[in-house]
Formats: C-alpha cells, sequence, structure tokens
C-alpha cells in the first residue's frame, strides 16, 4: 500500500496547510476556462446512479465531478479525506468511525450529514440490488449515526482497508430522502453542477461557486466529457481540437500524436490489466484441466508486443499487479506451451476442443485483435477459438458476465483485498468467473482481518499462486493507462496510477496551463 502504512489508516485525517484536499502540495494553478475530454466507456443506458457505473465516461464525470465520497486515493497512492474529515478503528479494525465534513451542501441546498452517508451506502444492499458494491457495504452489520457528523460501522470482520474501500467510485453520497430526484438530475456535492447530460452522448458541468474544496481544486469554470467510443474518432478529435484530451489512445496513432507540438502524450504503470474471463460454472469451462490449457495456450510476450506495443508488462493471470503492496512479483511466470496446453486438454479426456470467445475493442482498445492471437497461438493444442466480434454498444450489459468467454478489463484497485472482494469473492455481482474456490475464499477472509503484515503477505501470494493455477480469467497483459492532452491543458507532477485519466479524477485536478 502506498502512502499511508496500514497502522496509519487506523486514525488519520488531512494534514491542515500542508495537502490539498486532493492529497498534493498545494501550488498555483490557473483557474477558469473551458475542459472538453473525449472518453470512451460511454452508454446510452447510463444515468446518475453510482452503483451501476463501470467505465471511465461515467466515473469521471460523476466522481470528481458531480459527486464525491467519504475517502479519496490521492494521485501518490496516499489515502485522504473527502466528505470524512478523519476516521478511526478500535484495536481489532472492526469498528471505524468516521467523522464527517461539515459545513458541506448539496446542489440543491441540502446540508451534508450523518443520515446521506447512512441512506446513500444502505443502497448498495436494498433488496434487488445489483450494485458492484454490494459485497463492500455487506460487510458492514450496523451503521449508527452518533452525531449529524458522526457515523459508526461495526464490520462483520475486522478490516484495515476499510477507509480505501470507502473511496470506490460506486459509493457516491445522495441527499437523504431525495435519492431518485437526486439520481435523475444528478444532484451532488461535488465541484462541478449539471448542466447538461445526454446519456451515451455528452455531460457538461458548471464549477459549483464556494465549494467546500475552495481553491485547492476544480479550476475549469465548466467541463465537458463527449462520449467517443470509438477509437480513431476519439483520436482525430483531439487532433483537430475538438477536445482537450482523450483516454486510451491508439498504439497505432501515437507516432502521429507525439509528432504534434499542441499534443503530450501521458504514460503511467499501475494495475490495469486486460483480460479474458471464462464462467467456471458453464462446461468446459468448469474443468481445471480445461482452464490450465487455455492458460498454456495464449501468448502473453506477443499479445504486450502487438496489441500494446511494449506499453505493459506479460500478466500471469492474477489482478494483483506492481502498484500493489503484496504484489508475488516471484511466482513462477506462466509462458506460451502449446505442448503444455494439448496435455492438458487430454488430461480432461479431449483432443481437441472448439469454443467461442466474445470480444469487442469495448472490451479494451485491441481486444478483437487479441481475440485473434489468441485463437493462432492456441490451435496447434488443438484449441480451436472462434471469435465472434461483438456490437461495443451494450457489451458490458449483453455480453461481459453473460457470455462464457469473453475479453474484458480491470483498471485494479488500490488494496489486495478491494480487488478480491470485488471481482474474486464468491457470490458477489461482478465475479466475473463466477470463482468459488474454498481455500481462496479461506485465505480471503483470514487475510481481510490480519493485521500481521508478514502474515498477510504469505496469504496473499498463495491467493495469487491459486489464481495463477487453477482461476477462470487468463490474464495475459498489464496495460500502462496511456492517455492524450493538449499543450492547453497542465496537470500536477504526479498523475494517478489507479485508474485512468489521473484516477478518473481528471476534472478535479486538471486546469488551464
Amino acid at each position: 500500500m502506498s502512502g499511508l502504512s496500514r497502522r496509519g489508516l487506523l486514525k488519520t485525517g488531512v494534514a491542515a496547510g500542508v495537502l490539498g484536499l486532493s492529497g498534493m502540495p498545494l501550488r498555483a494553478q490557473t483557474k477558469g476556462g473551458k475542459f472538453t475530454a473525449g472518453l470512451s466507456g460511454a452508454n446510452t443506458s447510463d444515468s446518475w446512479d453510482g452503483r451501476t457505473h463501470s467505465d471511465v465516461f461515467m466515473i469521471a464525470a460523476a466522481l470528481g465531478g458531480v459527486f464525491d465520497a467519504l475517502t479519496e486515493v490521492a494521485a501518490d497512492g496516499s489515502l485522504q479525506g473527502e466528505l470524512a474529515e478523519s476516521w478511526e478503528a478500535s484495536a481489532d479494525a472492526k469498528v471505524w468511525t468516521f467523522n464527517l465534513r461539515q459545513g458541506v451542501t448539496f446542489h440543491n441546498g441540502k446540508a451534508f450529514g450523518a443520515d446521506d452517508v447512512i441512506e446513500s451506502l444502505q443502497m448498495h444492499v436494498a433488496e434487488g440490488s445489483k450494485s458492484a458494491a454490494q459485497p463492500l457495504v455487506a460487510a458492514i452489520t450496523e451503521m449508527k449515526k452518533v452525531t449529524d457528523h458522526q457515523v459508526q460501522f461495526t464490520l462483520e470482520a475486522g478490516n484495515a482497508d476499510f477507509p480505501y474501500l470507502m473511496s470506490d467510485y460506486h459509493l457516491l453520497m445522495y441527499p437523504a430522502g431525495q435519492i431518485e430526484e437526486a439520481i435523475a438530475q444528478g444532484i451532488g456535492t461535488g465541484l462541478y453542477q449539471v448542466v447538461a447530460f445526454d446519456p451515451g452522448v455528452r455531460f457538461v458541468g458548471r464549477r459549483v461557486a464556494d465549494h467546500y474544496k475552495g481553491d485547492t481544486a476544480g479550476f475549469f469554470e465548466e467541463v465537458e466529457l463527449i462520449a467517443i467510443n470509438d477509437n480513431t474518432a476519439r483520436m482525430n478529435a483531439l487532433m483537430t481540437g475538438q477536445v482537450d484530451a482523450v483516454n486510451r489512445i491508439d498504439f497505432k496513432a501515437e507516432a502521429l500524436l507525439r509528432a504534434n507540438p499542441r499534443i503530450n502524450i501521458q504514460e503511467v504503470t499501475g494495475n490495469q490489466h486486460y483480460t479474458f474471463p471464462m464462467l467456471t460454472k458453464t462446461a468446459p469451462f468448469d474443468d481445471v484441466n480445461v482452464r490450465k490449457a487455455l492458460k498454456y495456450g495464449v501468448n502473453r510476450q506477443e499479445m504486450v508486443d502487438k496489441i500494446l506495443l511494449g506499453h505493459g508488462k506479460v500478466g500471469n493471470d492474477s489482478p494483483i499487479g506492481p502498484a500493489n503492496q503484496y504484489y508475488a512479483s516471484g511466482l513462477e511466470q506462466l509462458t506460451y506451451d502449446p505442448d503444455k496446453a494439448k496435455f492438458y486438454l487430454q488430461q480432461s479426456g479431449l483432443d481437441s476442443i472448439d469454443i467461442n470467445l466474445s470480444a469487442s475493442n469495448a472490451a479494451f482498445e485491441g481486444a478483437v485483435d487479441a481475440a485473434q492471437l489468441y485463437q493462432a497461438a492456441a490451435a496447434p493444442a488443438g484449441i480451436n477459438i472462434n471469435v465472434v466480434q461483438e456490437p461495443a454498444d451494450g457489451y458490458w450489459s449483453n455480453v461481459w458476465l453473460k457470455k462464457p468467454f469473453c475479453a474484458s478489463y480491470w483498471t485494479g484497485r488500490s488494496t489486495e483485498d478491494w480487488m478480491f472482494s470485488s471481482a474474486y469473492e464468491a457470490g458477489v455481482p461482478w465475479n466475473d468467473s463466477q470463482w468459488d474456490h474454498p481455500r481462496f475464499q479461506e485465505l480471503l477472509y483470514a487475510a481481510r482481518a490480519e493485521l500481521d503484515s508478514d502474515k498477510r503477505r504469505e496469504q496473499y501470494t498463495e491467493m495469487q499462486m491459486i489464481l495463477r493455477d487453477e482461476g477462470g480469467v487468463i490474464i495475459p497483459m498489464f496495460a500502462n493507462f496511456v492517455q492524450a492532452l493538449s499543450s492547453r491543458i497542465a496537470t500536477p507532477d504526479i498523475v494517478g496510477n489507479t485508474a485512468q485519466m489521473d484516477n478518473n479524477r481528471m476534472l478535479e485536478r486538471w486546469s488551464v496551463a
């Protein structure tokens, strides 16, 4: 874990006068002007309901834009208070008391307080909720209002990472008693108030006057996010000056972008990983030998070279990356071996196998090409992959979590437990491989409550090894965040590496140069 130590998390707050609310040293930044970004990841089904957010367009519009969370991961990886001013825990990290920031109001004038926190979090565990943050909130057995500006959480088991979890982009704070209205209109406590919102098309926001973050964040007078899911169109929009910044640059256009003196390329190494999840409760992926065959049938280095053009590194089928504290860098690397792939296929009783692999560049740029590389690499082992090219629009609602084998991606998470509890804990909504391994689950719960760092490292190392050897997610590569912006836009010296576009906080942290 970067920044604060685990012990430091037990009782902390923002160091007044030294750090801004963004967690970076205070420095003069130009105020005013308009910022326009062209982003992928938009859908016509988008809304201000944080429970449904899954890609950069709505995350960036909401978090750091229209809404706030209790805590925020700063660009340097440390944890800072956002709507929570400070927090402290019991000795076993099971009871957490959060002191809320006073003098904060929602865009409709309602004062922010403890009731808003409790009601906003309860949304995620309400009957019928499909929130990806459901397991994070379900771990809270009691939410108690101590005062109007103090909330106490009791967890089912100790969790030293709990304040980090409260920065999750799904856990937006809404006004109690007005949540439906707030979701319909975009009413939050964020730096920018909604001027216009056309789902899957654009968002326009105007800077809130007298915001509680003062002059330390939110330097633009107006911000606009334009949905440009097509990669070529997004690059053209930047080169022609239609937008000031784009995410996920097309590596094939990188040389052209770098040749333009008005464009800067920004590359950050983090935990983003590109994946091919299999539904492990669906045949043939319910057979561990088939999964092992597929793991040895992928040429990881070829994908890094040809899809990422070197902007990343090979993956080892674990989502824990180099930006995590307990990254098991010493585990033996899985390599491309058609003979081993053939062997494990035969162990499953098959000489060959025919499977569909659904892919779209909505999953990650180059996903269709990556699937075709996988198809060619696996063929010598008798693994016949039929690449099904899916439409970009609706990919996340119609393909991911539904088709047995598909392309996907994750930005990664700041802590190991956060990553595992989001995508690998049995039964959670975003467990995109339907992973349910008894030993893995046992270690997950034990490590979550473990306060001894050495023991926790051993537990997380074993979990990464289990996923490498038996897991249902192929993770061939970790991809750097590579984005581009106009020279008229300035960014802080340190840019966040836990998610693209400065941890999705560009509207909060960037300014006119």
